[in-house]
């Protein structure tokens, strides 16, 4: 019983250091200013951060969990949508050239929408 035990800690744990990849597929990468909060968001083809503007990493979705990962065309303009339990939203982003729209989800609290500039 106690091996059975350990064994499920080991893979409980295993599955949190373990993140599900994240794969933008056609998304484009990228850094886009978030001019309300002085905040970058980094596209990059398998990761997904929030950056300061002095660079520092503010959130690394690389270490959370991503759910309902969704990369889209609407149009001629690509799009992702997920979800974060750690966070708390869910996140939707559009290309719409120059720039790229952005629409978080929080519970209890209006959506927060902005159209970021590329970087």
């Amino acid at each position: 019983m106690k091996k059975f035990i350990v064994v499920l800690v080991f893979l409980f744990s295993a599955a949190v250091l373990f993140a599900n990849p994240i794969n933008l597929g056609s998304f484009p990468v990228g850094r886009w200013l978030d001019t309300n909060y002085d905040a970058i968001w980094s596209f990059s083809s398998n990761n997904i951060q929030i950056l300061g503007t002095d660079g520092a990493v503010l959130y690394d979705f690389s270490t959370k969990t991503i759910n309902d990962l969704k990369v889209f065309l609407e149009g001629m303009n690509p799009g992702v949508s997920f979800s974060c339990p750690e966070a708390g939203r869910s996140y939707r982003f559009m290309v719409s050239p120059p720039n790229l729209y952005m629409e978080i989800d929080r519970p209890n609290q209006p959506r927060y929408t902005i159209t970021l500039r590329r970087q």
